[in-house]
């Protein structure tokens, strides 16, 4: 017997959930490395900070991987661009950009997601970009600083 889910979706929308995928992937192993990275006395707080949004950013990939497995789709395994940087300030910059860019994908998810009535996806994406958003705010703070 074959089990379908209750709210089909649209291929798009599957791949808008793989997409978002592959950018908490990245920016997951991107925050983890610059935690590995950056030194100095007054970098310890910050060596926290990238660590702590890099296991956020692993939870997110594993609840929308989740979803999308529900939803009949393939979670992809392969993460998007990298960017390393290599000073705290490029780090920040970095961090900073690809978090605007998640929080734009993550804005269209909830549109989508909402025009097909997948309340569930809408709901999943609206919890996760509170914690893209408070990324977001943490990196520009931080770089005012810097």
């Amino acid at each position: 017997m074959d089990i379908k889910p209750a709210t089909p979706v649209s291929d798009s929308l599957r791949k808008m959930l793989n997409d978002a995928i592959a950018k908490e992937i990245a920016v997951s192993i991107q925050y983890l490395w610059q935690h590995v990275q950056v030194s100095g006395v007054k970098t310890v707080t910050i060596q926290d900070q990238f660590k702590q949004a890099a296991i956020t950013e692993m939870i997110h990939a594993e609840k929308i991987a989740e979803r999308l497995w529900y939803l009949e789709g393939t979670p992809t395994t392969q993460p998007a661009p990298i960017k390393g940087g290599e000073s705290l300030k490029q780090f920040l910059e970095l961090n900073a950009k690809a978090e605007e860019k998640t929080i734009l994908l993550y804005k269209k998810v909830v549109e989508q997601a909402l025009k097909e009535g997948d309340i569930t996806s809408s709901f999943l994406f609206k919890e996760i970009l509170e914690d893209e958003e408070e990324h977001h705010d943490l990196f520009t703070t931080m770089l005012e600083k810097v």
